[in-house]
Protein backbone atom coordinates (compact mmCIF):
# COMPACT_ATOMS: atom_id res chain seq x y z
CA UNK A 1 0.00 0.00 0.00
CA UNK A 2 1.21 3.58 -0.80
CA UNK A 3 2.03 5.54 2.09
CA UNK A 4 0.33 8.82 3.12
CA UNK A 5 1.55 11.82 2.15
CA UNK A 6 4.29 13.22 4.53
CA UNK A 7 7.93 15.09 4.52
CA UNK A 8 9.37 12.32 2.90
CA UNK A 9 6.97 11.92 0.14
CA UNK A 10 8.57 12.53 -3.22
CA UNK A 11 7.20 14.56 -5.72
CA UNK A 12 7.04 14.62 -9.34
CA UNK A 13 5.29 17.02 -12.22
CA UNK A 14 5.21 17.96 -15.27
CA UNK A 15 5.01 21.22 -17.29
CA UNK A 16 3.40 21.67 -20.58
CA UNK A 17 1.33 24.73 -21.90
CA UNK A 18 -1.99 22.65 -21.77
CA UNK A 19 -1.54 20.37 -19.37
CA UNK A 20 -3.28 16.61 -19.62
CA UNK A 21 -4.64 14.28 -17.29
CA UNK A 22 -2.65 11.14 -18.79
CA UNK A 23 0.78 11.69 -16.83
CA UNK A 24 -0.65 12.05 -14.18
CA UNK A 25 -3.26 9.74 -14.00
CA UNK A 26 -0.40 6.78 -15.49
CA UNK A 27 1.97 7.86 -12.86
CA UNK A 28 -0.18 8.16 -9.54
CA UNK A 29 -1.92 4.44 -10.92
CA UNK A 30 1.79 3.17 -10.41
CA UNK A 31 2.81 4.94 -7.17
CA UNK A 32 -0.94 3.19 -5.73
CA UNK A 33 -0.33 -0.33 -7.09
CA UNK A 34 3.80 -0.20 -6.30
CA UNK A 35 2.84 1.29 -2.37
CA UNK A 36 5.67 4.08 -3.75
CA UNK A 37 5.77 7.54 -1.59
CA UNK A 38 5.84 9.59 -4.25
CA UNK A 39 2.89 11.79 -5.75
CA UNK A 40 2.56 13.52 -9.76
CA UNK A 41 0.62 16.88 -10.56
CA UNK A 42 0.77 18.66 -14.00
CA UNK A 43 1.03 22.14 -14.25
CA UNK A 44 1.64 24.75 -16.69
CA UNK A 45 3.83 28.26 -16.51
CA UNK A 46 4.26 31.60 -17.94
CA UNK A 47 7.62 31.48 -16.29
CA UNK A 48 10.00 28.87 -17.18
CA UNK A 49 13.09 29.85 -15.19
CA UNK A 50 11.65 30.39 -12.23
CA UNK A 51 9.14 26.99 -12.36
CA UNK A 52 12.97 24.97 -13.25
CA UNK A 53 14.71 27.11 -10.45
CA UNK A 54 11.06 25.75 -8.14
CA UNK A 55 12.19 21.99 -9.34
CA UNK A 56 15.75 22.32 -8.30
CA UNK A 57 14.99 24.34 -5.16
CA UNK A 58 12.58 22.25 -3.68
CA UNK A 59 13.72 19.30 -4.51
CA UNK A 60 11.15 17.68 -6.96
CA UNK A 61 12.74 14.20 -8.45
CA UNK A 62 11.31 14.76 -12.08
CA UNK A 63 9.12 16.96 -14.55
CA UNK A 64 7.98 15.78 -17.55
CA UNK A 65 8.38 18.46 -20.67
CA UNK A 66 5.92 19.31 -23.35
CA UNK A 67 5.29 21.46 -25.79
CA UNK A 68 6.51 24.60 -25.85
CA UNK A 69 9.40 24.32 -23.73
CA UNK A 70 11.14 20.93 -24.60
CA UNK A 71 14.23 23.35 -26.45
CA UNK A 72 13.31 26.41 -24.02
CA UNK A 73 14.20 24.60 -20.94
CA UNK A 74 17.61 23.33 -22.05
CA UNK A 75 19.74 26.25 -20.82
CA UNK A 76 17.95 26.30 -17.45
CA UNK A 77 19.12 22.44 -16.77
CA UNK A 78 23.04 21.05 -16.20
CA UNK A 79 23.24 17.94 -18.27
CA UNK A 80 21.63 16.05 -21.12
CA UNK A 81 21.64 12.52 -21.56
CA UNK A 82 23.43 11.60 -24.88
CA UNK A 83 20.63 10.96 -27.28
CA UNK A 84 18.95 14.67 -26.28
CA UNK A 85 22.24 16.36 -26.42
CA UNK A 86 22.07 15.30 -29.86
CA UNK A 87 18.39 16.03 -30.31
CA UNK A 88 18.51 19.14 -28.70
CA UNK A 89 15.34 19.00 -27.47
CA UNK A 90 13.81 17.14 -24.30
CA UNK A 91 10.93 15.89 -22.71
CA UNK A 92 12.45 14.58 -18.96
CA UNK A 93 14.26 16.13 -15.95
CA UNK A 94 16.02 14.26 -13.42
CA UNK A 95 17.07 15.88 -9.92
CA UNK A 96 20.28 14.48 -8.64
CA UNK A 97 20.62 16.31 -5.62
CA UNK A 98 20.00 19.11 -7.46
CA UNK A 99 21.47 18.46 -10.28
CA UNK A 100 19.11 18.54 -13.50
CA UNK A 101 19.35 16.59 -16.48
CA UNK A 102 17.45 15.67 -19.42
CA UNK A 103 16.18 13.06 -21.82
CA UNK A 104 14.33 12.81 -23.96
CA UNK A 105 12.14 9.37 -23.64
CA UNK A 106 9.63 10.22 -26.71
CA UNK A 107 12.94 9.09 -28.87
CA UNK A 108 13.16 5.82 -27.48
CA UNK A 109 9.03 5.30 -27.80
CA UNK A 110 9.75 6.25 -31.23
CA UNK A 111 12.51 4.33 -32.40
CA UNK A 112 11.06 0.83 -30.48
CA UNK A 113 7.96 1.66 -32.38
CA UNK A 114 9.42 2.28 -36.13
CA UNK A 115 11.99 -0.70 -35.45
CA UNK A 116 8.56 -2.90 -34.49
CA UNK A 117 6.80 -1.49 -37.94
CA UNK A 118 7.97 -4.14 -39.97
CA UNK A 119 9.02 -1.92 -43.05
CA UNK A 120 11.93 -2.69 -44.62
CA UNK A 121 14.62 0.38 -43.50
CA UNK A 122 14.81 1.20 -46.69
CA UNK A 123 11.33 2.53 -47.83
CA UNK A 124 10.60 6.00 -48.00
CA UNK A 125 9.09 8.09 -45.39
CA UNK A 126 7.52 11.73 -44.86
CA UNK A 127 7.71 13.29 -41.44
CA UNK A 128 5.45 16.17 -41.37
CA UNK A 129 6.34 18.93 -38.66
CA UNK A 130 10.03 20.59 -37.49
CA UNK A 131 9.50 21.35 -33.73
CA UNK A 132 11.02 19.37 -31.31
CA UNK A 133 8.87 16.20 -30.97
CA UNK A 134 10.03 16.14 -35.10
CA UNK A 135 13.40 16.60 -33.91
CA UNK A 136 13.39 13.51 -31.51
CA UNK A 137 11.65 11.47 -34.48
CA UNK A 138 14.20 12.38 -37.03
CA UNK A 139 16.45 11.08 -35.18
CA UNK A 140 14.87 7.75 -33.56
CA UNK A 141 14.66 7.02 -37.29
CA UNK A 142 17.87 7.62 -38.81
CA UNK A 143 19.69 5.49 -35.71
CA UNK A 144 17.07 2.71 -36.22
CA UNK A 145 18.25 2.59 -39.83
CA UNK A 146 15.59 4.89 -41.59
CA UNK A 147 17.72 6.82 -44.36
CA UNK A 148 15.20 7.40 -46.92
CA UNK A 149 13.33 10.28 -45.73
CA UNK A 150 11.74 13.72 -46.53
CA UNK A 151 10.98 16.21 -43.98
CA UNK A 152 7.55 18.01 -44.94
CA UNK A 153 7.34 21.13 -43.17
CA UNK A 154 6.33 24.70 -44.19
CA UNK A 155 8.67 26.66 -41.56
CA UNK A 156 11.62 27.57 -44.26
CA UNK A 157 14.56 27.83 -41.58
CA UNK A 158 13.85 24.74 -39.03
CA UNK A 159 12.55 22.70 -41.92
CA UNK A 160 15.97 22.58 -44.07
CA UNK A 161 17.71 22.77 -41.20
CA UNK A 162 16.50 19.00 -39.15
CA UNK A 163 16.36 17.25 -42.87
CA UNK A 164 20.58 19.05 -43.02
CA UNK A 165 21.44 17.34 -39.90
CA UNK A 166 19.90 13.91 -40.46
CA UNK A 167 21.04 13.46 -44.11
CA UNK A 168 16.88 13.50 -45.18
CA UNK A 169 14.90 15.93 -48.00
CA UNK A 170 13.31 18.96 -47.36
CA UNK A 171 10.20 19.98 -48.85
CA UNK A 172 7.58 23.01 -47.74
CA UNK A 173 4.67 21.55 -49.32
CA UNK A 174 2.85 18.25 -49.56
CA UNK A 175 2.09 18.25 -53.81
CA UNK A 176 3.89 15.71 -55.45
CA UNK A 177 4.74 13.55 -52.54
CA UNK A 178 4.17 9.89 -51.28
CA UNK A 179 5.54 7.15 -49.44
CA UNK A 180 4.93 3.70 -47.91
CA UNK A 181 5.28 5.25 -44.44
CA UNK A 182 3.48 8.42 -43.23
CA UNK A 183 4.57 10.00 -39.61
CA UNK A 184 2.92 13.45 -37.90
CA UNK A 185 5.05 15.22 -35.64
CA UNK A 186 3.46 18.16 -36.02
CA UNK A 187 0.52 19.57 -33.87
CA UNK A 188 -2.18 18.61 -37.00
CA UNK A 189 -4.94 16.76 -35.48
CA UNK A 190 -4.17 17.63 -31.67
CA UNK A 191 -6.66 18.32 -29.69
CA UNK A 192 -7.56 22.18 -29.81
CA UNK A 193 -6.87 24.96 -32.83
CA UNK A 194 -5.68 22.29 -35.18
CA UNK A 195 -8.33 19.58 -34.33
CA UNK A 196 -10.05 18.77 -37.26
CA UNK A 197 -6.61 19.58 -39.27
CA UNK A 198 -5.47 16.51 -41.92
CA UNK A 199 -2.10 15.58 -41.61
CA UNK A 200 -1.14 14.34 -44.73
CA UNK A 201 -3.77 14.16 -48.45
CA UNK A 202 -6.11 11.43 -49.01
CA UNK A 203 -3.82 10.51 -51.64
CA UNK A 204 -0.49 10.36 -49.15
CA UNK A 205 -3.01 8.28 -47.14
CA UNK A 206 -3.71 6.25 -49.68
CA UNK A 207 -0.32 5.18 -50.94
CA UNK A 208 1.17 4.87 -47.53
CA UNK A 209 1.56 0.94 -45.85
CA UNK A 210 1.97 2.81 -42.45
CA UNK A 211 0.78 5.74 -40.78
CA UNK A 212 2.01 6.90 -38.05
CA UNK A 213 0.87 10.05 -36.15
CA UNK A 214 2.37 10.70 -32.77
CA UNK A 215 -0.53 13.16 -31.28
CA UNK A 216 -1.49 11.41 -28.29
CA UNK A 217 -4.87 13.45 -27.44
CA UNK A 218 -7.37 12.58 -28.99
CA UNK A 219 -6.56 9.15 -29.29
CA UNK A 220 -8.13 8.89 -32.62
CA UNK A 221 -7.28 12.02 -34.89
CA UNK A 222 -8.10 12.10 -38.72
CA UNK A 223 -5.10 10.78 -39.88
CA UNK A 224 -5.42 7.97 -37.49
CA UNK A 225 -9.56 7.49 -38.55
CA UNK A 226 -8.78 8.27 -42.19
CA UNK A 227 -5.87 5.60 -42.39
CA UNK A 228 -8.11 2.94 -40.37
CA UNK A 229 -10.77 3.60 -43.14
CA UNK A 230 -8.60 3.11 -45.79
CA UNK A 231 -7.08 -0.43 -43.91
CA UNK A 232 -3.64 1.05 -43.19
CA UNK A 233 -1.36 -0.65 -40.15
CA UNK A 234 -1.52 2.20 -37.78
CA UNK A 235 1.12 3.41 -35.12
CA UNK A 236 -0.20 5.57 -32.68
CA UNK A 237 0.25 8.75 -30.16
CA UNK A 238 -1.26 6.52 -27.37
CA UNK A 239 1.47 4.13 -27.57
CA UNK A 240 3.82 6.60 -27.54
CA UNK A 241 2.68 8.14 -24.62
CA UNK A 242 2.73 4.92 -23.03
CA UNK A 243 6.35 4.28 -23.46
CA UNK A 244 7.62 7.58 -23.00
CA UNK A 245 5.56 7.87 -19.65
CA UNK A 246 7.00 4.41 -18.83
CA UNK A 247 10.62 5.19 -19.16
CA UNK A 248 10.27 8.55 -17.54
CA UNK A 249 8.59 6.80 -14.12
CA UNK A 250 11.85 4.57 -14.46
CA UNK A 251 13.76 7.02 -14.64
CA UNK A 252 12.23 8.65 -11.66
CA UNK A 253 11.65 5.56 -9.39
CA UNK A 254 14.29 3.27 -10.24
CA UNK A 255 11.26 1.01 -10.37
CA UNK A 256 10.45 -1.95 -13.56
CA UNK A 257 6.51 -2.32 -13.28
CA UNK A 258 5.22 -5.38 -14.66
CA UNK A 259 3.82 -5.63 -18.03
CA UNK A 260 0.42 -5.95 -16.38
CA UNK A 261 0.37 -3.30 -14.32
CA UNK A 262 1.34 -0.93 -17.08
CA UNK A 263 -1.48 -2.15 -18.84
CA UNK A 264 -3.46 -1.67 -15.81
CA UNK A 265 -2.22 2.12 -15.00
CA UNK A 266 -2.70 2.59 -18.92
CA UNK A 267 -6.37 1.88 -18.80
CA UNK A 268 -6.95 3.89 -15.62
CA UNK A 269 -5.50 6.98 -17.37
CA UNK A 270 -7.66 7.03 -20.55
CA UNK A 271 -10.45 7.40 -18.21
CA UNK A 272 -9.86 10.43 -16.98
Amino acid sequence: MKPPIGRDTRLCMSLSARPGNFGSRFQNHLYEALGLDYVYKSFTTQNLPAAIGGIRALGIRGCAISMPFKEAVIPLIDTLEASARAIQSINTIVNDDGRLTGYNTDYSAVRTLAEQSGLDRGAPFILRGSGGMAKAVAAALRDGGFHNGTILARNAQSGPALAARYGFRWQAAAEGLSAPFLINASPLGMAGADEAALAFTPAQIAAAAVVFDVVAVPLETPLLAAARAAGKRLITGGEVAVLQALAQFELYTGVTPTPAQVEQATAFARTG
